[in-house]
């Protein structure tokens, strides 16, 4: 049996996050989607199915595994939105082929034969559509259902609230794969407060008069991370490889932050894309922020609007009620922000958008998208990634012709959102 993660057509709800990746490679708890998915199944080869323009730099990023393709034999499909837990991974395993798992009316995952699948139409839409290669549920038409409880995240929020729960579940997968942390190093004077929560991992450094608190819940520290001297963690909390958490940080509980990052000032109830900067002070709560993204010094998000009401946040052209009343900065990946920057409740800044100035900001700001509160220009995408392989380069890492070809039909993919702005 092969094992396929797919993304269905509510993947595209979580824009602008997956513009550069497929749903489930999106971040919750300390683990992204797919890895949790991947550990609950780790004796089936993989297969990975996403949107058409996503394959080939899929294919360069997992050399060996299948993308867009299936050969005989029978397929474990599983929704790239989906939460794994044991019970699910379990139910899953146990059921014969040709059968559909529903939750709440959304297909979770199905057991089918690669016979079944080559009589289905499997994405359908044209290449030059952001849809082109997500699963329809009329792949799955005619074959037998059974409900099952799951947790399919349906908007970026969800991933934000799920973060708690996913970091304590998580942190127990981690230590049972991970045991033994190797040489660390831990200042006398550093505070780590219920310590049997703590996982400090190898060549990791914890400075003078830090404080890492796990009372309310666990905090794993990854490999090579830095925390700099009185910087406060509060669990539960994750931080990535090689990430650097500045002097005198904040970090608030149901954090996470991924691998090399460098974090500064005060965050809470967070989430964080490798690579991504958060250096200075300022806040940032409640926000999903995406690979490579700088928020500049003093960058401030609301979380909580003044009527303690429902955050609307623009999704798809569309502003969607998000039942939450606490909802921050959502930003796609290369998003830039300059000094002092005031970001409103629930707002959205598009991949590689640079916007400054200290007058709050639209709620919604397009892709590639350069100017202040009261003007907005297309950035050029030749500058654009001018800008982006020198930040990459910065931190050793190549952008491939694939990733800039990935890049530059983004910015075509986005045309629609700038020109719906400036409407």
């Amino acid at each position: 049996m092969h094992l396929c993660l797919f993304e269905d057509n509510s993947s595209t709800n979580f824009l602008p996050l997956t513009y550069f990746r497929p749903v489930y490679d999106l971040r919750c708890g300390m683990l992204s989607l797919r890895e949790r998915i991947l550990s609950h199944f780790p004796m089936l080869p993989v297969t990975l199915h996403a949107r058409t323009y996503l394959a080939d730099y899929l294919i360069e990023q997992h050399p060996g595994v299948p993308v867009n393709k299936f050969i005989s034999g029978t397929y474990l499909m599983v929704n790239g939105r989906c939460i794994m837990t044991r019970q699910l991974a379990t139910l899953l395993k146990k059921q014969s082929p040709d059968i559909v798992f529903t939750s709440r009316g959304e297909i979770v995952a199905a057991r089918v034969s690669s016979d079944v699948l080559s009589t289905r139409k499997v994405g359908g839409a044209a290449f030059e559509d952001e849809a082109a290669g997500l699963l329809e549920p009329s792949v799955f038409g005619g074959l037998p259902t059974v409900e099952v409880s799951a947790q399919l995240v349906s908007y970026p929020w969800d991933l934000v609230y799920a973060n708690e729960s996913e970091l304590a579940s998580d942190f127990e997968l981690l230590i049972r794969q991970r045991a033994g942390a190797g040489k660390r190093h831990i200042h006398p004077s550093a505070v780590l407060v219920k310590k049997k929560n703590i996982h400090i991992g190898k060549n990791a450094t914890i400075g003078p008069g830090a404080v890492l608190d796990a009372s309310e819940g666990p905090i794993y520290i990854d490999r090579e991370v830095r925390i700099f001297p009185t910087a406060v963690i509060e669990g539960p909390c994750y931080v990535g490889e090689g990430s650097l958490i500045k002097i005198g940080a904040k970090v608030y509980g149901n954090t996470s932050v991924g691998a090399f990052c460098k974090i500064g000032g005060e965050v809470e109830h967070s989430i964080f894309h490798s690579h991504a900067n958060k250096q200075h002070d300022g806040f940032v709560g409640h926000s999903y922020i995406g690979s490579w993204a700088n928020l500049g010094a003093g960058t401030t998000t609301s979380n909580l609007k003044n009527t303690y009401g429902n955050v609307k946040v623009s999704i798809g052209g569309s502003l969607i009620d998000s039942e939450k009343m606490f909802v921050g900065l959502i930003a796609g990946d290369h998003a830039k922000t300059g000094i002092n920057s005031t970001l409103d409740t629930g707002t959205v800044i598009g991949p590689s958008s640079n916007v400054f100035g200290s007058a709050i900001h639209p709620k919604f700001i397009p892709a590639f998208s350069w100017g202040d509160a009261q003007r907005m220009e297309t950035y050029s995408v030749d500058k654009a990634l001018d800008v982006a392989v020198k930040v990459m380069s910065r931190r050793n890492v190549t952008a491939s012709p694939a990733y800039k070809e990935l890049f530059r039909y983004v910015f075509l993919l986005t045309n629609h959102e700038r020109s719906r702005f400036r409407a």
